[in-house]
């Protein structure tokens, strides 16, 4: 896990909370180079934020109006982690934050990919069958598989919260099925928009023919991050959309 930092240079109030696993990595640093005041940064693992990962707080009075309670990370250092960020934000909690989420959480399609637990929908030539990734079947799969992020995106929704989800970058390790990286991604970015989350997706902006993230835009000493060109790139978006 990539350290969390922020960077706020008072009086300048933080454009942003950025709340992820490492692929918030280079967001944070190019935002940081570029000035860029925020407030937040990794807080976990890509798989951290796949399954259930948070409890609803109705008895701690961060929650009002039709959102209900607040949203309690189970992870102690997360939870640690977010209530620091939201600290520095001056919230008492997720329903009192009065700038937008930009996250990650749920988008570690890699992870998803997993190669081994696919292995049962291969066909006779050792392929996931095109049909399955396009079936009713494999959409449940995928969201059984990110069931806490979204529970995460019910929230922030009840809320009312403005929240901004980058895809990944389009890198897919060895121990991934490509064709169900590509899949899954598709699944959970629908998902995500259904709850009113703004996509931020440069899929066409950094990909070859193939769907892979052109080396200009990938860490060097790893098979799955984005390099801080690819940071870059998102915070301009960030900042197009008016963060």
């Amino acid at each position: 896990m990539t350290m969390p930092y922020s960077i706020t240079t008072p009086p300048v109030p933080a454009r942003f909370l950025l709340l992820g696993d490492s692929h918030a990595g280079c967001v944070g640093r190019a935002a940081q180079q570029a000035g860029l005041p925020f407030v937040g940064g990794p807080v976990g693992s890509g798989r951290d934020f796949l399954g259930p990962f948070l409890d609803v707080d109705d008895d701690g009075g961060g929650g009002g109006g039709d959102g209900g309670g607040d949203l309690v990370f189970r992870d102690a250092e997360t939870r640690r982690l977010v209530r620091e960020f939201l600290d520095e934000l001056g919230a008492t909690g997720f329903a009192g934050l009065d700038v937008p989420l930009v996250c990650t959480f749920g988008l570690s399609a890699h992870t998803v990919a997993t190669r081994q637990n696919w292995d049962i929908h291969r066909d006779r030539h050792g392929t996931v069958p095109e049909g399955f990734l396009r079936s009713g079947l494999f959409g449940d799969l995928v969201r059984a598989s990110v069931r806490g992020a979204l529970a995460f995106y019910d929230r922030t929704a009840a809320l009312g919260l403005r929240v901004l989800a980058l895809m990944p970058p389009q890198r897919v390790p060895g121990m991934s099925a490509p064709e169900v990286f590509f899949a899954a991604q598709d699944v959970v970015g629908a998902e995500l928009t259904a709850r009113g989350v703004e996509l931020v997706d440069l899929r066409a902006r950094v990909t070859d023919g193939a769907g892979q993230q052109r080396p200009a835009f990938c860490q060097a000493d790893d098979t799955i991050h984005g390099n801080l060109g690819f940071g870059r790139l998102v915070v301009a978006e960030l900042l197009d959309r008016g963060l």
